[in-house]
């Protein structure tokens, strides 16, 4: 495919291969863009922004209903492209298409609801006679970067509030996944949007990330991914808003009075969906000591029965993680903890970038698959003697994006929701839950920010004030 620049189709002589994480077979391929391709994509957006300011918030209203109704009816054809990019079962690749099409119809709707408020501006001691009112305005140009392991839904998050903001976008698909961020920008186009108003450079994310986050014609950069890439970007940024949705290593706490069959399903569900390639999977189980070894035999089959292979095979229930490299880490981590004491009660092979779905006992909360982000398809267990270590184990992390806990106790459940410090706090479920009208932003090193169409629009307009002085 080709990448969009400033209103045109363009194609380079250098490639990117994009890979079928599975099989590694060549999908497509897509230009290697660079900082003149960045460039030339923001000189054109500073035009499209101007466009975008101007549209009344009604036709872009219409222009994301349409892409909306586009996406839904793509939806076969956008699920198989994106299973097969990035590595996910069809049915996981259905549902992420399901939920990107809801967020461009939210973002659709929050186009017409972009408002200010009227103050009471004689309540101040000098205020009589004047009348204020505050406006949102289009910040302007937005940088939207995007990771691999939701590459449509992601996007959706960051280019469909911006569009409906009355905002002009610059979207960076990530590098092993940039098929189904083209897909959206077509339907983008077929649904109206003026070309201007949008550009997507493929290529390596360092250098055209940087030239980005650097470019002060650039008022906006939403970012998801890694902490340290999210750091990278802070620092070159300046003066410029930011918003950063950043990794984790979510905790589940398990209370004795917890209904141990609900929470071993969802520790399966949320630690192990899209090979655990989720920023609030289910990473760290801590369990209370009462309950801890009859939690980990209810896991040890349900891990065992997740059936790997090819991600379109409808009987799949895992696919493979999105590099060979990725898959040799996870192996890794988890050989290092079963060196110092921990057991693999099933799972810890890999062949290729499968990786089988792992459960390990006995972790110490400073092993680094309990202490850092895993991002892969192993669940660690730690035994906790109560409440107070159980939040306290959760919260001794440099992460803070989701958190969970089971209890049937209210007091306990209300003292969890008040002191572990995470953005997303889940109480009888997992931490990988999210819809996609609520705000969503993490804590500490996993960023700062709401996502979630409304609360985007917050983050990518500015307000301005206005005061009429002198009414009688």
């Amino acid at each position: 495919m080709k990448m969009f620049i400033a209103g045109q189709w363009v194609d380079k002589p250098q490639q990117v291969e994009v890979r079928n994480p599975f099989d590694d077979a060549v999908l497509d391929t897509v230009p290697k863009g660079d900082a003149a391709d960045v460039d030339r994509a923001i000189a054109g957006a500073v035009e499209g922004a101007k466009l975008m300011r101007a549209m009344p918030a009604y036709q872009r209203y219409q222009i994301l209903s349409k892409a909306a109704r586009l996406m839904a009816e793509r939806r076969e054809k956008l699920a198989r492209t994106l299973s097969q990019e990035e590595g996910k079962i069809l049915a996981e690749a259905v549902g992420e298409v399901a939920r990107a099409t809801e967020t461009i119809e939210l973002s659709a709707e929050e186009a017409k609801r972009i408002t200010g408020e009227v103050l009471p501006l004689d309540a101040a001691a000098h205020g009589a006679g004047k009348f204020g009112f505050t406006l949102r305005v289009p910040c302007g140009v937005v940088a939207c970067i995007t990771p691999f392991n939701f590459p449509l839904n992601l996007p959706c998050h960051k280019i469909g509030p911006a569009l409906a903001a009355g905002n002009s976008v610059i979207f960076k698909p990530a590098s092993d996944t940039p098929l189904s961020g083209l897909a959206l920008v077509e339907i983008l186009l077929d649904a109206g949007l003026p070309p201007q108003a949008i550009s997507c450079v493929t290529g390596p994310g360092g250098a055209i990330g940087d030239a980005l986050a650097a470019d002060p014609r650039i008022r906006k950069i939403s970012f998801t991914g890694s902490r340290d890439v999210g750091e990278q970007i802070t620092r070159k940024a300046g003066i410029k808003r930011v918003t950063m949705e950043l990794g984790s290593n979510s905790p589940l706490i398990v209370m004795d009075d917890a209904d141990l069959n609900k929470a071993a399903d969802a520790i399966v569900a949320t630690g192990y969906a899209n090979a655990g390639q989720v920023c609030i999977s289910t990473q760290r189980v801590l369990a209370v000591s009462k309950v801890y070894q009859d939690l980990v035999e209810l896991l040890r089959p349900k891990v065992a029965a997740l059936r790997t292979g090819n991600p379109l095979d409808p009987q799949t229930k895992m696919g493979p993680m999105i590099r060979q490299a990725d898959a040799e880490r996870v192996q890794h981590w988890i050989g290092e903890a079963k060196a110092r004491g921990a057991k693999v009660l099933t799972g810890g092979g890999r062949q290729g970038a499968m990786h089988e779905p792992t459960l390990v006992a006995d972790v110490a909360p400073e092993m680094r698959i309990s202490c850092d982000e895993l991002f892969g398809p192993a669940v660690g267990v730690t035994a906790v003697s109560d409440i107070e270590q159980a939040i306290a184990l959760a919260n001794d992390t440099r992460y803070g994006l989701s958190a969970a806990i089971f209890t049937q106790n209210l007091n306990r459940a209300l003292r969890f929701a008040r002191e572990v410090d995470s953005g997303n706090l889940h109480i009888n479920w997992g931490p990988q839950w999210r819809a996609d009208l609520m705000p969503y932003g993490g804590l500490k090193d996993s960023g700062f920010g709401k996502e979630g169409p409304k609360y985007a629009i917050h983050e990518m307009t500015e307000l301005k004030m206005v005061v009429v002085h002198g009414l009688q």
